[in-house]
């Protein structure tokens, strides 16, 4: 695989890192990835040509934050997050995860929920970062309802019908469903959250340790979390009833599961329009 020259140069005159040899990898359906062979070890590189300038740096952001309370959790270690620049593709650079078959899924729920108990003084956080490709506004707000409603649901709503991909009548069901939401979600403290948890967003390391990769990190309820799990699968029994070992789910869960789900669904709404718009305007109606 050919890495852009300013890449290499980069890497080679600001971190003295010797690229040996490069191999393509996943980088999922936003970046081009490969795994480089380095005098300073396995190193995983993304990059993105026409990413906005701080794309890999809040990412970077991200991951260090999930870091600092991943508690028994891997997060991979950011080596370097370059900005995109009119010379340079922005690019990141990680540690190397060799990944592994399987992994203990209960343990994984449990780190998880550990994971949840680092509560903020906010909901949000201080700066923006991204969602897959999109913006995600973030702020800081006291309570969790008007930072859900104003910095998740209405930000996407407004994109999808102002682009086409929904018509304007979701609007009116949406505000329904808003009047009724502090009967619906349970009150919580601020959680750290990985913010986009679903089945390709965190694998099991060689030694089946979770490994949690790509997060779009903030402050808000644990459940988000919980809920972008059941949306594509890829999570098992154990990882819920280890979840529920540390800290216990409230009743009425799995009912809440499409109200948390809105915002995830409303991100591919925007990236991918088709079928996910045709999911919302029939999900929203039912409120």
């Amino acid at each position: 695989m050919m890495l852009p020259d300013s890449i290499l140069s980069t890497l080679t005159e600001t971190y003295a890192i010797s690229v040996h040899s490069t191999q393509s990898v996943s980088g999922g359906s936003i970046n081009q990835a490969c795994k480089l062979s380095t005098n300073q070890g396995d190193l995983f590189l993304k990059w993105k040509a026409d990413a906005p300038a701080d794309f890999f740096e809040r990412e970077a952001d991200g991951l260090n934050e999930l870091q600092k309370g991943a508690d028994g959790l891997k997060v991979p270690g950011v080596i370097t997050a370059e900005p995109f620049t009119d010379k340079n593709p922005g690019f990141l650079v990680l540690e190397w995860i060799e990944e592994g078959r399987s992994g203990d899924s209960f343990a994984f729920g449990a780190q998880l929920a550990r994971l949840h108990q680092n509560t903020g003084a906010h909901f949000g956080l201080a700066y923006d970062n991204y969602i897959g490709s999109l913006p995600q506004q973030n702020g800081q707000y006291d309570d969790w309802i008007p930072f859900f409603t104003e910095k998740r649901i209405d930000v996407q709503i407004k994109m999808a019908v102002d682009s086409g991909k929904l018509p304007s009548g979701v609007i009116q069901h949406w505000e329904r469903l808003a009047s009724n939401l502090d009967s619906i979600m349970p009150a919580c403290k601020p959680s750290l959250l990985h913010g986009d948890l679903w089945g390709g967003n965190y694998l099991f390391d060689a030694s089946g340790r979770a490994v949690l990769i790509d997060p779009a990190v903030y402050y808000g309820h644990p459940e988000v979390d919980l809920a972008f799990s059941k949306m594509f699968g890829g999570f098992s029994a154990d990882f819920y009833e280890g979840y529920q070992s540390i800290s216990p789910i409230e009743a009425g869960f799995k009912e809440r599961v499409p109200v948390f789900n809105l915002y995830p669904l409303l991100v591919h709404v925007n990236l991918f329009g088709g079928h996910y718009a045709s999911q919302f305007q029939s999900l929203i109606k039912k409120y």
